[in-house]
């Protein structure tokens, strides 16, 4: 997500140079490894080298996270639940009664608080997140705070295709939640064929979804680099939790994090930059950096309201209301499946 240390600003931020070389397998001896351990090792492996932000959210993660979203320079959060406060009768009018709703990466649970709490009667809760100890610890205080609502998290990768519980006997629409502009860590192909599997999942119902929109560059990098340095500690979680659970030997030390805003492609890009030429093990494999070279760890792309209306008629849905903030930094979407 967002922030670095000195040397990771945008006026310094040094890119990727050269290929990178892999020494041959060592005497080590070679264990199954995990998703998170085959796609990072892949992800080592490939030029550039890349890995998936959804590795973020281990339970360190998930919890800088919510840091994160407290910082004074990372407005997403408090205008997307200020746009959901004071819409959510609007919004509750679109969903409509005895709604049953799944929230993708669903998180902490926070926002989706807003939303129950305007709803007419809501039949059943089922938030999807990858992070399973996070998930139930949130779900589990969600539960005593709302003892009429069936609640039942599923740990998972939302992105994936999977098969949800049939409806309950008396519920209305199925409506899928997925704020926080989320759909901005995909490449647009791939945000394209998860609004697709969410159209199909969600048919006969709706999704509401928070889009980040394109504003000043100056903004948005403040928003990534934050002062106090959260960004920087949840990024570098990503190589610790490697060191830790696929006994890993990153120097965390080594290694940057970097934030910038490209805006021909209208994305946030972040990295963890080699601050030195180092080597890496994982998984009895040695990947050699050099001084400057990078691991992409995120996209985040920010989008027009027209532009994501666009994006979901291909996908199959009907756009409807759009709630935004007075300065038009952040906007919320009823998307009719």
């Amino acid at each position: 997500m967002r922030n670095p240390t000195s040397s990771s600003s945008l006026s310094s931020f040094v890119a990727s140079k050269s290929a990178k070389t892999t020494t041959p397998r060592s005497s080590a001896p070679v264990v199954p490894l995990s998703e998170f351990g085959r796609e990072m090792q892949a992800g080592l492996a490939r030029s550039p080298r890349s890995i998936s932000p959804k590795f973020f959210y281990d339970a360190a993660g998930s919890q800088l996270f919510d840091r994160i979203c407290e910082l004074p320079e990372y407005y997403p959060t408090r205008t997307e639940l200020r746009i959901l406060g004071e819409c959510a009768g609007e919004i509750a009018e679109q969903v409509g009664p005895n709604a049953e709703i799944v929230e993708f990466g669903a998180g902490s649970l926070t926002k989706v608080r807003l939303l129950l709490d305007a709803l007419e009667t809501p039949k059943r809760y089922l938030p999807i997140d990858i992070s399973g100890e996070h998930l139930e610890a949130a779900a589990e205080r969600l539960k005593a705070d709302y003892p009429a609502l069936v609640v039942q998290p599923i740990a998972a990768d939302y992105t994936m295709p999977l098969v949800l519980p049939a409806p309950m006997a008396g519920s209305g629409r199925r409506v899928g939640f997925f704020p926080g502009s989320t759909i901005g860590n995909f490449e647009p192909d791939e945000a394209l064929a998860f609004l697709q599997l969410a159209a199909r999942m969600l048919r006969g119902g709706g999704l509401l979804i928070g889009v980040d929109l394109v504003k000043a560059p100056e903004r948005l990098h403040a928003a990534y680099n934050d002062a106090q340095g959260v960004t920087a500690e949840f990024n570098l979680n990503l190589l610790r939790r490697a060191n830790t659970e696929l006994d890993a030997d990153f120097d965390l030390d080594g290694f940057a994090h970097a934030a910038f805003y490209n805006a021909p492609r209208q994305r946030i890009e972040m990295h963890l930059v080699s601050r030195k030429a180092q080597s890496v093990s994982l998984n009895g494999e040695r990947f050699g950096f050099e001084e400057g070279e990078t691991i992409h760890t995120e996209y985040s792309h920010k989008f027009t309201v027209d532009g994501l209306r666009a994006l979901a008629v291909r996908a199959g849905f009907r756009p409807g209301a759009v709630w935004t903030d007075p300065e038009k930094l952040f906007s919320v979407h009823w998307l009719a499946a």
